[in-house]
């Protein structure tokens, strides 16, 4: 019987490899019925979390509960959660139908019930009428809608995605978040993901734990983590940023006032720490750029060095006194017109940037 609402508890799991630490100290606690991504670089212990998880591999230490059991040392077919692996591991000489109903084949379902609920699991991934092809029949998001109609047909009380999307292009891919997402809340179940992507784990998350060397860096919805990263890696791998390394040289009405060379810049105190030298992240949507200085704010004059057009947004390379920066507009917005060489002004609030931490 599916459970969708228990909580998936990780206490203190490590997991080493002759000597180092894949997984280190991770403790989360991931609500039932959640879309919950782990997010990090490549080698970063993410997947060897989620096989953790799965029951592939036992935790040298830690616990893993899920509801009121502790099954970290359950073998994987006790555990009832379903598998989406990264090349879809489709039986090559197996139909839609027989691939979808395998595990309930293995599960000595009878014929009658395997292709009833076949039936349903194809209706759920929108594959009607195409239980009799093969795997090769099918483009890359057919076979990644008859994994996942697979992972599900057996009702997993929690659906694991490892890097479910990677094998797709940017085009599909898009389409295929929204897919999954609606998926997910359609019918209620944990869904646990794995990516590198940060745009998929913005676009599909109920919440993020970015991982970083085996450890969870920051958790948060994609808005927190987004708008208000901890540290500079956090701020730099979840899209672009710009970072401002300054000595504070004032403090007024929650405001701080700080050096970047000769320029003195300007700061909410976010609650950020405040030492002999603080670091600032800016994301390049949060500069406005023009001809005029503007009045308020940070304003920094600036030489146009470099911009590129992407379509639905403009980045700029403006060198200043304090170093080059990025700045994003979108095209609809912006009726300035980049030229190579030209003088400009950036300007930006107090409240744009955030105070990070230097994990450097």
């Amino acid at each position: 019987m599916s459970i969708p609402g228990h909580t998936l508890r990780l206490t203190r799991l490590t997991k080493r490899y002759r000597g180092a630490a894949a997984v280190d100290d991770v403790s989360l606690a991931i609500e039932g019925g959640s879309f919950f991504s782990l997010l990090g670089p490549s080698g970063s212990g993410k997947t060897t979390l989620l096989m953790l998880v799965a029951g592939f591999i036992e935790p040298d230490s830690g616990t893993i509960a899920f509801g009121e059991r502790d099954i970290t040392r359950m073998p994987p077919e006790r555990r009832n959660f379903g598998m989406v692996f990264q090349g879809y591991a489709l039986f090559p000489n197996l139909t839609v139908g027989q691939n979808i109903a395998f595990p309930l084949k293995v599960r000595r379902v009878g014929k009658a019930e395997q292709q009833r609920r076949v039936a349903q699991a194809l209706d759920l991934v929108q594959l009607q009428g195409f239980a009799d092809r093969m795997p090769r029949q099918l483009s890359g998001g057919q076979q990644q809608r008859v994994a996942l109609a697979r992972a599900l047909i057996f009702e997993p009380d929690l659906l694991l995605l490892d890097e479910p999307l990677s094998a797709l292009d940017k085009k599909l891919r898009t389409g295929l978040q929204a897919e999954l997402r609606e998926l997910q809340r359609r019918i209620g179940r944990t869904f646990l993901c794995v990516t590198h992507d940060q745009d998929e784990a913005l676009s599909m998350s109920d919440e993020i734990a970015v991982i970083r060397d085996g450890r969870v860096v920051q958790r948060g919805t994609p808005l927190e983590l987004f708008e208000r990263p901890a540290t500079h890696f956090v701020g730099d791998f979840l899209g672009e940023s710009n970072f401002l390394e300054g000595r504070p040289v004032g403090q007024r009405d929650g405001i701080i006032d700080y050096r970047v060379g000769e320029t003195i810049l300007s700061q909410a105190a976010d609650g950020g720490a405040v030492g002999e030298r603080i670091l600032i992240a800016l994301r390049p949507s949060k500069i406005s750029i023009g001809d005029e200085p503007p009045v308020g704010g940070n304003r920094l004059p600036g030489t146009l060095a470099q911009w590129s057009y992407r379509g639905s947004e403009i980045q700029c390379r403006v060198d200043t006194a304090i170093g080059p920066l990025w700045v994003t507009q979108a095209t609809w917005q912006s009726s300035f017109t980049p030229t190579p060489g030209r003088p400009v002004w950036l300007s930006w609030s107090t409240d744009a940037a955030v105070l990070v931490d230097d994990d450097r």
